[in-house]
């Protein structure tokens, strides 16, 4: 069986304890490192600057550059 999006990035609205899926993927790209995350590893995200992390260092230097 197909999976709709797969091999495809995804759009997603970051929202504080979730989010929400806006296009069909199945992963999206982390906004520092530049490395995919499968939707189903994605732990880190702002919801201030709509971008997600790939891990706990990549948030916190985005957190940094960002300050």
């Amino acid at each position: 069986m197909l999976m709709r999006g797969a091999g495809k990035v995804a759009r997603l609205q970051y929202l504080p304890s979730t989010f929400r899926m806006i296009s069909d993927g199945d992963h999206v790209i982390c906004a520092v490192t530049g490395v995919a995350i499968p939707l189903h590893e994605l732990r880190y995200w702002s919801v201030a600057r709509q971008e997600p992390y790939v891990d706990a260092a990549a948030s916190l230097r985005a957190e940094q550059k960002a300050g």
